[in-house]
């Protein structure tokens, strides 16, 4: 009984690409750019996600396109929303012509596309490979040591599979035809690439059924072919007398190689010790390949990971990378949040070199999260000229709100240094910072090959409301109540100060809170010294209760440069230093402030 199989080349911009979809009689397909397509586009954007069905049957393609394709599809160049096609027919969609090739094969059990009728299926057995020695193990090993340059040197998977199959013509002296082959998400055999050498004379066609064998049972499948009768129906390619498939062995898509060719006059009687040579070079290259393979998707994760982790928490990940470590958890977290003050004024006035502003906002950015991972932090989300950086995941600590604060520190003096100095690209950037400690939901989102990691709940909209705050109030770190105690109790003087500013009924928000300075050592800020700390805070105690007057006296022992006094004299100077009759102790702010 025969069956009809069909391949789908694809042509973009007239270029002929690697990939080639193999197609079954009785199966349905979707074509487009989307990951679940079987025939999947993703190099043309003028495909949809999903653009249309494709359907085969004994007789050709039937191709149904989708009413929410956003582009025609063209057949003989005239738009067609169904359309049929047989062999050598080929339709298009944007940039890509697509070109139908029948391919026929038998469902014969043992039989492939190949050559004709396989009267051999091996699977091989690696120990039994052990004890074949190579007779041209100097060629080998000089193909061999090319592979490390041949994966390091390909930027993108097509290039790969090119350099792969010229490596594996190189190496397996009886092969004809080398391709790097596949099966998609519903198990169909695809061809990502293919050559054969000049000389085959003959047109190379992988078998579906070898590559969904050997791939399926994850081991090298060997057919061998009968040559006593080239007359059948079912010959394709005279002349090619075995294949075999090798999957790679540990890569997440299932891929493999696949090789093909003659058996020589002079060698019939031990083609099959030959091949096994072969076969055991073939397998060797494929573990090779998967090893640097996974050697440079860990390196990938790990560089993209030291975006947002610091060196001990990658060292807790491990080399083998345990994401488990970053499923989203509920956890006590430290979370700051940095912004560049006035930086939408500054976009206005630099409209005519923004280049050269996204550089300076992009160096601002590098110092704040330097400074973050440095201190253990976990970097998060960036929100145009902010950063968000979280302590507590995904390794607590008793020291994270301490390090968050020091964080905030280290980022206040970086940007006072560049203040300093009249070349620095940062020196007309300032900083606003808050800094919250409680309850939230940190984590990872994305992928295994690229992850975004974030944390949600009401304390990061409360340090968002505190950086804003800073404007306001005239100073450049904000703290929450929490962290003042433990600022109080635990970070040493020589490395971080607080003062309490205010009582606050922050906007938006239903409860009234405590805020702090963080101030740097006295060493650091010697105009402010732990007097004027001192006083400030007992204006302040005068302030909250209504002693308004004795308020005023205490903040204006604070040295002219210290702007934090300018507040609450404000609201005191407003008020005749008299506290309102109705007064509470509590400032509400009338906006959000950002």
């Amino acid at each position: 009984m025969v069956s009809r199989m069909f391949r789908l080349l694809a042509f973009y911009q007239g270029r002929r690409l690697d990939s080639e979809f193999l197609l079954s009689q009785g199966v349905h397909y979707a074509l487009g750019r989307a990951n679940e397509c079987t025939i999947q586009t993703d190099w043309d954007e003028r495909i949809s996600r999903r653009h249309a069905e494709v359907e085969v049957d004994s007789q050709g393609l039937r191709l149904t396109s989708l009413k929410t394709a956003s582009n025609p599809v063209f057949l003989a160049g005239t738009e067609v929303a169904t359309a049929r096609l047989g062999h050598g027919q080929s339709f298009v969609i944007g940039n890509t012509r697509f070109e139908l090739q029948q391919v026929a094969t038998t469902d014969t059990p043992g039989a492939d596309s190949d050559s004709g009728q396989a009267v051999q299926q091996l699977a091989i057995d690696r120990q039994q490979l052990q004890r074949v020695r190579y007779d041209d193990a100097t060629r080998r090993i000089e193909v061999l040591t090319s592979l490390p340059s041949v994966i390091r040197e390909s930027g993108v998977e097509r290039d790969l599979h090119v350099r792969l199959a010229s490596l594996l013509l190189a190496g397996v002296q009886h092969a004809d035809g080398a391709a790097i082959v596949g099966l998609s998400d519903q198990h169909q055999a695809r061809v990502l690439h293919q050559e054969q050498r000049f000389d085959a004379g003959q047109s190379m066609q992988p078998s579906a059924r070898l590559i969904a064998n050997a791939l399926g049972q994850q081991k090298t499948i060997l057919h061998i072919w009968d040559h006593a009768d080239h007359s059948s129906q079912y010959t394709q390619v005279a002349g090619f007398g075995w294949a075999f498939c090798t999957p790679f062995s540990d890569l997440k898509a299932e891929r493999g190689l696949y090789l093909t060719g003659r058996i020589p006059e002079d060698t019939r009687d031990n083609g099959e010790l030959r091949l096994q040579a072969e076969i055991k070079f073939t397998e060797f290259i494929a573990d090779v390949v998967t090893a640097l393979q996974r050697q440079r998707r860990m390196e990938r994760q790990q560089s993209g990971l030291r975006q947002f982790f610091s060196p001990p928490v990658l060292e807790a990940l491990g080399r083998d990378l345990d994401t488990s470590l970053l499923e989203p958890r509920e956890c006590e977290v430290t979370v700051l949040f940095c912004d560049l003050r006035g930086f939408s004024h500054r976009a206005e006035e630099a409209a005519d070199n923004l280049t050269g502003l996204l550089e300076r906002v992009s160096l601002a950015l590098e110092v704040m999260t330097s400074q973050i991972l440095r201190f253990g932090g976990v970097t998060g989300d960036f929100q145009g000229d902010a950063a968000l950086g979280f302590w507590g995941w995904p390794l607590a600590s008793a020291e994270s709100p301490l390090n968050a604060c020091r964080a905030a520190l280290a980022i206040r003096d970086e940007f006072a240094k560049a203040q300093a100095d009249p070349n620095h690209p940062l020196k007309d950037f300032e900083t606003s910072i808050g800094i919250a400690q409680g309850r939230a939901v940190a984590g990872k989102i994305g992928t295994r090959e690229q992850v975004k990691v974030t944390v949600f709940g009401p304390v990061v909209n409360l340090a968002s409301r505190l950086e804003s705050m800073t404007r306001e109030l005239h100073v450049s770190v904000l703290i929450d109540e929490a962290l003042d105690r433990l600022v109080r109790q635990r970070l040493p003087p020589s490395e971080g100060r607080v003062r309490r500013l205010l009582q606050v009924m922050p906007y938006g928000m239903d409860r009234p809170l405590f805020v702090s300075e963080l101030v740097p050592a006295e060493e650091r800020l010697p105009i402010l010294t732990d007097q004027h700390l001192t006083d400030f805070e007992l204006g302040v105690g005068a302030f909250i209760s209504g002693q308004w007057s004795e308020a005023w006296k205490y903040l204006h022992r604070m040295p002219a440069e210290d702007r934090a006094q300018d507040y609450l004299s404000m609201l005191i100077t407003q008020h005749d230093r008299k506290a309102p009759a109705d007064w509470d102790g509590i400032v509400r702010m009338k906006k959000k402030n950002g």
